[in-house]
């Protein structure tokens, strides 16, 4: 009866080591296993990673890619004739391209990581945060389309 007490109490403790302020794991050097919920008890919870899909990464770069095709396209579209409907970023663009440029592929990056931390978060019944990721990417491939749209017609001279 002993014994059984014992293990019980053993099972109460927490058993995990203590990890040091820097290490191996923090650094990037070694990475851990877990990439999804760990147990079914957890659902509805937040549940954060130690390493990502290769499909979230290549969604996150292709967002990227587009944020810069769509500061390019801005830029030639301003050339054409066109105007910035953003009043933030048309400041910016006033103030000097490079600042425009720099400070939208730096805010689309910040939220990128955001995003992709938080992936598995549930927000609504089946919804979870990466599929935001995949509507920005689907938002920005209609952007860059309407945008292309927009360099025909003014090259069309209509």
């Amino acid at each position: 009866m002993a014994d059984s007490i014992a293990v019980l109490n053993i099972r109460g403790q927490d058993r995990r080591q203590e990890m040091p302020f820097f290490c191996a794991y923090h650094l990037g050097i070694r990475s851990g296993r877990r990439t999804g919920e760990r147990r079914i008890t957890t659902r509805g919870k937040p549940v954060y990673v130690d390493r990502y899909a290769s499909h979230l990464m290549l969604c996150a770069i292709a967002v990227l890619f587009l944020s810069a095709m769509d500061a390019f396209l801005t830029l030639n579209i301003l050339a054409n004739g066109g105007k910035e409907l953003n009043w933030f970023m048309e400041v910016l663009i006033e103030d000097s391209t490079e600042k425009f440029v720099a400070f939208k592929l730096a805010l689309t990056s910040l939220a990128l990581v955001m995003l992709i931390i938080h992936h598995e978060v549930h927000l609504f019944k089946g919804i979870r945060v990466r599929h935001i990721n995949y509507s920005v990417l689907a938002g920005y491939a209609i952007l860059i389309g309407y945008e292309l749209h927009l360099i025909v017609l003014a090259m069309s001279g209509y």
